[in-house]
């Protein structure tokens, strides 16, 4: 009897489910940083909104450059869209409830060219944000 040559011999194969099971976050992470983040959004949802119109133009391109930089760094950081989906939701919500008229008939998001600007700004950044494709991570040996 022959041995088998080496060169012929290939290293054990490495069960793929397993590694992709290995690397998923776990569920409790994903619970707690939704809600983090819807209240994160929250918050940057409403300071926003308070301050949109001030300093025209650069009170908005400021907020949505904040929007921007947060939906993206849920992103990024949890590499799910739930989180950051959480944290869209936090800033879509608040920011549609302060732009409804007050008790007293005052709003926040006045209507006009700002006021557009505002409310589908968010909306579509998020949309971005979420519907973007997933960047794969590199390897590093």
């Amino acid at each position: 009897m022959t041995s088998p040559d080496p060169v012929l011999r290939q290293p054990p194969r490495r069960d793929t489910r397993d590694a992709a099971a290995s690397e998923r976050t776990p569920l409790s992470s994903v619970v707690l940083g939704s809600v983090l983040a819807a209240l994160i959004g929250a918050f940057v949802g409403a300071v926003t909104t308070f301050t949109h119109r001030q300093y025209v133009p650069f009170g908005i391109v400021i907020g949505l450059a904040i929007v921007v930089l947060v939906l993206v760094g849920f992103r990024l950081i949890f590499g799910s869209r739930i989180v950051a989906g959480a944290a869209a939701l936090g800033i879509l919500g608040v920011s549609a409830l302060l732009s409804l008229p007050g008790a007293g008939g005052s709003v926040l998001v006045v209507d006009g060219t700002l006021g557009y600007v505002w409310a589908f700004g968010p909306a579509l950044i998020a949309l971005l944000v979420l519907a973007w494709p997933r960047v794969p991570t590199r390897r590093t040996a």
